[in-house]
Formats: structure tokens, C-alpha cells, sequence
């Protein structure tokens, strides 16, 4: 099926959650305005109206109970060795998609990480990809901060340093010219991946070889990766600053 089709692509959300987070210890169980963190991309995720299925991919009963509460799919556990911190998406993609009971043309990644981004980020990129039909892919991008033009690499005796983009073919080099004069660099954030789920067995990837960007806004691109980012996370909330999506059940207790 094509995005020229008349009747709509059926597309499935996952929301991994692997149990072995090292820099955030439980993150995607841990409460975060009185749920856990795991719950915020579920909602988003069912809320966008566009996905007819949210499975949550994980190696972890705990996890797969609370993920039920808040009304996603598990139908079976991830292998752990498709769960481990080096583990690549396409993995435990590929490991996942063929087992579904149903086949689902485009497959989209909400991860747990990104509690700002809401359902309409997900009907945004829905939409943007389908009006893209050259692209087998779309990825959340926002700007860097810290451009690689500014970027060094030590020599091995660390006596020196060399930029790590080559530049001797500019007369002013990036490094030593003003951000707003270098060229416009976007860095990938986790807010948002869709898919054709053809790719994955195709290419052996989960992005394929043409990727849409998909420009964040806001904070929609922001993403817990340590203990500073939840107590930001928490600071922006107590600020009014960023909302999440909202929870329309009781807060999940794990049965004692």
C-alpha cells in the first residue's frame, strides 16, 4: 500500500521500555506528576487517533503491567538479548512486527522518554510522512546547540587538537566564524520516529535509506536521559513551562 491510496494506511505505535536503564533507574516506571513515566507516551500514542494499536515492546512483566493498566498491548515479552543498552531498534523491530497478529503498513516509535510531546505531535508526523511518499521514513530533528564545525579532536599525545569536520577548503573557517554564519545543523531528538514497516525487513534498519526530518517545536523534543533532565522535567512542570499529555485513569499501583 502507498500514501496515494484512497483508504488510509493502518499504523501501529510502539513505545519501547526495556527494564535496564542504568542513568535513570526504573525510568519508565518512575511517577512523574503522580504517574509513571511509561503512561504519558501511551496516552499520546492513543490519544493521536491515528495508530490502531499501542504495543509496548519490553523485557519486563513489571513493566508490561503497568503498561496494560494504562491500556496499551503486550502481547509478549522482548528477549533480553534484544534488550540489553546496546541493543538496536531494528532488533527487536524485526523481532516484534512478523509476531502481531495483524499486518500494519507504517509503525510509529513514541518513546517514554519525551513527556511534552502529545497526540497532535504524532498526527503532525503521521501527516508529514504520508505527504512525503519519496521518504521511507521521518525522524524528529531540532538545531544544535553545539555545532560540529566548532568541534575538536585531540591528537593522540593530546599536545594538539584538529576540527573534526575538515574545513581547509573555506576561507573563514566554521570555528572561527559566528554561530549564525555556519551552516544549519540539526541534531536527531526521540520525540517522534515513523516508519513504513516495509523497511525494516528490506534494509535491516528501522529508518530505511531516505529520512523525512520532522522538526520539533517547543518541548516536544525534550528527553529524560539522567537525573538532571527529570528534576528539569519536574521544574518545568512545577513552572507551568510544559504539559503533558493528560491521564484519564487512576495512577498505577503495582500489586503488593
Amino acid at each position: 500500500m502507498s500514501a496515494s491510496d484512497s483508504t488510509p494506511p493502518r499504523a501501529v505505535a510502539f513505545v519501547p521500555a526495556r527494564s535496564g536503564s542504568e542513568r535513570v533507574p526504573g525510568k519508565n516506571v518512575r511517577p512523574l506528576a503522580g504517574h509513571p513515566l511509561l503512561a504519558y507516551a501511551i496516552e499520546t500514542a492513543l490519544q493521536s487517533g491515528v495508530c490502531e494499536r499501542v504495543v509496548v515492546s519490553t523485557d519486563s512483566d513489571a513493566i508490561a503491567d503497568a503498561a496494560r493498566w494504562y491500556g496499551a498491548d503486550v502481547p509478549f515479552l522482548r528477549p533480553s538479548e534484544y534488550a540489553t543498552s546496546t541493543s538496536p531498534d531494528a532488533e527487536w523491530l524485526a523481532f516484534t512486527l512478523p509476531r502481531l497478529e495483524e499486518p500494519y503498513e507504517l509503525f510509529a516509535i513514541v518513546r517514554a522518554t519525551n513527556p511534552f510531546r502529545g497526540p497532535e505531535t504524532v498526527r503532525r508526523g503521521l501527516e508529514q510522512l504520508l505527504a512525503t511518499p519519496e521518504a521511507d521514513s521521518l525522524r524528529a530533528v531540532e538545531l544544535v546547540k553545539q555545532h560540529p564545525g566548532k568541534m575538536w579532536v585531540l591528537a593522540e599525545d593530546s599536545r594538539t587538537m584538529r576540527p573534526l569536520l575538515d574545513q581547509s577548503h573555506l576561507d573563514v573557517a566554521w570555528h572561527a566564524g559566528q554561530y549564525p554564519a555556519l551552516p544549519p545543523v540539526y541534531v536527531q531528538n526521540s520525540a517522534l520516529e515513523i516508519a513504513w514497516s516495509r523497511v525494516v525487513a528490506e534494509t535491516g534498519t528501522r529508518e530505511g535509506r531516505v529520512v523525512a526530518p520532522f522538526f520539533t517545536e517547543g518541548y516536544e523534543g525534550f528527553n529524560v536521559d539522567d537525573e538532571e533532565d527529570w528534576e528539569r522535567a519536574e521544574r518545568l512542570l512545577a513552572a507551568d513551562a510544559a504539559s503533558l499529555p493528560e491521564v484519564g485513569r487512576p495512577p498505577y499501583a503495582p500489586a503488593q
